[in-house]
């Protein structure tokens, strides 16, 4: 089943009109209290990532789900160029995106990458060495996997890495990565989009 497509914006348009569906969702498939919660966190998570994009940008949500398996979806096009990005960092005191310390904010940047950049050349730190890989999918430029992303810190946490120490801090700080099973980035030339997975038994 796919749910309608709902075009929701960083300023807040039709945000609410996303959670009404995804508690629809929830409540015609006769989800349990608790997995409705869940879904609906792990909604609230991505339209709260969703209003901290810098400037206006409109995204679509929309919800699938084939035995047990939920994927919420959230699609954006990337309009900022790098030239505009790096002004609106610079006004920022540290030069910096300060919002960007957490597991979700991290996430973000992928929807705020300039969209003249290559997303070889993109600096998030989500992308440790192995991580950043071309899409298996002939459409898809690239993808990111939440769970391959754990697989090499948890490598690197073994070594006593501190960067690595500092990122798997903030994924046990993360509702969505505690609540999800997976969450996917995916870029097909200027639209990024974002799948969290929930897997429901």
């Amino acid at each position: 089943m796919k749910t309608d497509v709902i075009v929701v914006s960083s300023k807040g348009t039709k945000m609410e009109a996303a959670l009404i569906q995804v508690d629809k969702v929830a409540a015609y498939k006769g989800l349990p209290p608790k997995d409705a919660l869940h879904l609906r966190l792990l909604a609230e998570e991505m339209m709260a990532m969703m209003r901290s994009i810098t400037g206006e940008t409109q995204g679509k949500f929309w919800i699938e789900d084939e035995d047990g398996t939920y994927e919420l979806h959230l699609q954006a096009a990337t309009r900022m160029t790098s030239v505009k990005r790096e002004k609106l960092l610079s006004t920022a005191t540290s030069g910096k995106n300060e919002s960007a310390r957490t597991f979700m904010g991290k996430l973000r940047d992928f929807f705020e990458r300039g969209a003249d950049e290559d997303i070889a050349a993109h600096s998030s730190p989500l992308l440790m060495p192995g991580m950043y890989e071309h899409s298996s999918t002939p459409t898809l430029d690239w993808e990111w996997s939440m769970t391959q992303y754990e697989r090499a810190l948890s490598s690197a946490v073994d070594r006593k890495d501190e960067e690595a120490l500092k990122a798997w801090d903030e994924l046990e700080k993360s509702v969505v990565a505690h609540v999800a099973d997976d969450v996917k980035v995916s870029i097909r030339s200027q639209q990024v989009e974002m799948t969290i997975i929930k897997k429901f038994a």
